[in-house]
C-alpha cells in the first residue's frame, strides 16, 4: 500500500477527531521551512541553490552576506484566481531563512542569478576576519 496514502488516510482521521484547525498549531514543525537550499562546497567557493519558484520581481527577495551567514528574506506567492485549490504541496509565504556557512565569505565577491525557480549565489572563501553584512544584487538568467 501506498504509505503517502496511508499519512493521508491517518490526517482525514486525526482532522475527524480534532478538527481541522488542530494542524495549524503544528504547521512549523511538521512543514519544512522555505526555501530550500541547497549548498555546495568547493576548496575557495560556496555554491548556494535555493528553491523559490515563481518570482517575478528579483528587488521582492533579499539577499545579506555577514561573514559566515547567508541571509535570505522574500516571499513565495503562487497564486491564482478564480479557482479552488484542490491540491497544496508547494510550499509558500513569507521567508526569512538564515543559514550558517562551512566558512565565511567574501561580501565583495558575491554573485547571484535567478533561473527556473532557482536562485544561485556564488560565494567565495574570506580570507580575513572583517565582518559586516551587505545586500547582493540577483541577475535574471535568460533561457538559452
Amino acid at each position: 500500500m501506498d504509505p503517502f496514502k496511508q499519512m493521508a488516510d491517518w490526517r482525514k482521521n486525526m482532522d475527524h477527531f480534532f478538527g481541522e484547525q488542530f494542524w495549524n498549531e503544528f504547521d512549523h514543525i511538521v512543514k519544512p521551512t522555505i526555501p530550500q537550499i541547497n549548498i555546495y562546497q568547493y576548496d575557495h567557493e560556496l555554491i548556494c541553490v535555493a528553491s523559490i519558484p515563481g518570482l517575478i520581481d528579483l528587488n521582492k527577495v533579499d539577499i545579506y552576506v555577514d561573514y559566515a551567514t547567508l541571509e535570505l528574506k522574500g516571499v513565495i506567492d503562487i497564486t491564482y484566481s478564480g479557482g479552488t485549490v484542490v491540491q497544496d504541496e508547494i510550499l509558500q509565504g513569507v521567508f526569512d531563512r538564515e543559514v550558517t556557512l562551512p566558512f565565511p565569505v567574501r561580501k565583495d565577491k558575491v554573485h547571484a542569478s535567478y533561473r527556473n525557480g532557482l536562485l544561485i549565489i556564488h560565494l567565495h572563501r574570506l580570507i580575513s576576519d572583517e565582518s559586516s553584512r551587505s545586500r547582493v544584487n540577483i541577475q535574471l538568467d535568460d533561457d538559452d
